[in-house]
This record gives C-alpha cells, structure tokens and sequence, in this order.
C-alpha cells in the first residue's frame, strides 16, 4: 500500500492503534461510574502541560502526562474531600487547563496559539519517533492495568460500597483509575486531539453496549470499534486531507448510530422472548389461571 510507504504514517497508524485500543478499554469504567466528561476535563487540563513543554524546552507529551495525572488525582481528591461537587471540580479543570495553555504556550520563546493545534485536534504529519515511542510505554501501562486489574475495577465502579466491605482498596483503585484515564488521554492528543479523545473513550463503549451487557463481551466489542475507526478516520485523513481528530470521531458516532438502529429489532425480539417466558412462568403457577383450584383471578 502506498501509504505505507511514508514513515510518517507508519508512525501515525501505530498510534492511532494504540489509541483505538487504549481508550475504549478505559472509557469502559469511566462510563460505569457516569463520569463520561472526565477525558474533557482532563484533556483540557492537559493544554497546560503541552504549554509547558513549549516554555521548557522540553518533551510536550510527557509533560502533558505529568499534569494529566496531576490534575486526575486533584480532581478524585476534591471529589472525596472536598465540599465541592464532581461537577463542580470538573469546571475548575476545564477552565483553569485551557487558561494554563494558552498562557505558557504564549510565554515560550516563538510560540503562539498556532503551536497548540496538533495538540487540540490530532495532526498526522507531527508524529514523531519520540511521540511513537512515548505513547508505546504509556499504552503498555494502561493496557496492563485496564486488562490485569478488569474484575477489580469493574467491581469498584458498580459498587463502591460492596467493593469495600469484600475488602478491596477503593480509593487506590479510584486514584488507579484517574490517573490510568489522564495516561490515555495524552496517548490520544496527537492522533485525536484533547478536545475529542472524551469521544473516543465514551461512544464505542456506548455502541457495544447497544449489543450486549456483558461486561467481556462489551470490552472487546468497543475495543474492536476503537481500533476501526481509528484506522478508518487515519486513513481517510490521508487520502481526503481532513482532520484526523475529527474524521475519527465522526466515523465512531456513525458506528453508534448505526449499532442503535440495528440491535432496535434485537431488543424488541429479547423483549417479547422474556415476555413469553414470564407468562409460562405464570401459567405453571397454581392458581394463576382463572379455572385453576376454581379461583378466578
């Protein structure tokens, strides 16, 4: 394939699987404990750890990583602390990393709001070894915790109370989680940007939940979708030269669209079927039936 002969988009297509694969498999337990907006909050918190980097001289990925995780686990403390509410703290995030962004990227020798773009809504071409690399180990972390911690994060997030009396550690697992989250938003920015990776952590879990409720069965079901429409959006952005960011979020609503409009007969074929077996269950009761035992119901 032709565009496989481009190192740069080699480079963007092995990010964009790793973002296909990182972020389904953490928006799974964000979208259990309804906390869908938290990859907005933190991906704008992250705006001031890429400004940073700018005005520092130094990596923009890992420093944005670094105030990711920072501001995940401030917004989880407020959350137990604090006489402020969730939403309340995710205000506070929203503003104050945007406001934190645009300031440092300012201040930075030559730098501009220009500068901010790839970071804001994905961009291909900007990909480079040291991003592919970055996003390597930060992907390896968040598959490590998603995947060999899933039945201990899946019962915090239905349940804390029951989580804590079977004598699991809800808070550190909270915290796990917030700062698992924040490492997947900024493996997202540079294929997604971090004003659309809440997107890519939220609507493929909702498409395969449109098909089952198991929980292993809709993990891998919006990983998959995760995975296509990352590729799917990367090429696209290539050949049509359009946002990948973008082009990737469209593709993954389009899937949710179509999912929904698909498993409607599924769901109304399970609902007559339960409906069937509660009248058989009713009807091998004594009694149910009007000429049952000679009582009329």
């Amino acid at each position: 394939m032709e565009i496989l002969n481009y190192a740069f988009m080699q480079r963007a297509l092995l990010a964009a699987v790793l973002v296909g694969i990182t972020a389904p498999a953490v928006g799974i337990y964000l979208v259990q404990r309804r906390q869908a907006l938290m990859g907005d909050g933190i991906g704008h918190v992250a705006m001031t750890g890429v400004g940073l980097g700018f005005l520092l001289s130094t990596s923009p990925v890992w420093m944005a990583t670094a105030v990711a995780v920072v501001g995940a686990v401030i917004m989880e403390l407020i959350r137990w602390y604090g006489r402020t509410r969730g939403d309340i703290a995710l205000a506070m995030l929203f503003y104050g990393g945007m406001a934190g962004g645009v300031m440092f990227i300012n201040l930075a020798p030559g730098g501009s709001n220009a500068n901010l773009s790839s970071y804001l809504f994905g961009s291909l071409s900007t990909v480079s070894q040291d991003d592919v690399t970055a996003i390597c180990l930060l992907a390896a972390f968040v598959v490590l915790v998603t995947v060999g911690l899933r039945r201990q994060l899946f019962a915090v997030s239905q349940d804390e109370e029951f989580a804590r009396v079977t004598g699991l550690p809800v808070r550190a697992l909270n915290l796990l989680t917030a700062v698992t989250a924040a490492v997947t938003v900024t493996v997202a920015m540079r294929v997604v940007g971090l004003l659309l990776v809440s997107a890519l952590m939220v609507v493929p879990v909702a498409a395969a939940q449109q098909l089952t409720r198991s929980f292993a069965a809709t993990f891998a079901i919006a990983v998959a979708i995760g995975v296509t429409v990352t590729i799917s959006g990367t090429v696209t952005s290539y050949y049509q030269d359009v946002p990948p960011g973008a082009t990737i979020v469209l593709l993954t609503i389009g899937v949710f669209i179509a999912l929904t409009i698909l498993a409607a007969p599924l769901a109304r074929s399970r609902a007559r079927s339960a409906a069937r077996g509660d009248a058989a269950c009713t009807a091998d009761v004594p009694g149910a039936r009007g000429t049952s035992d000679g009582v009329k119901v």
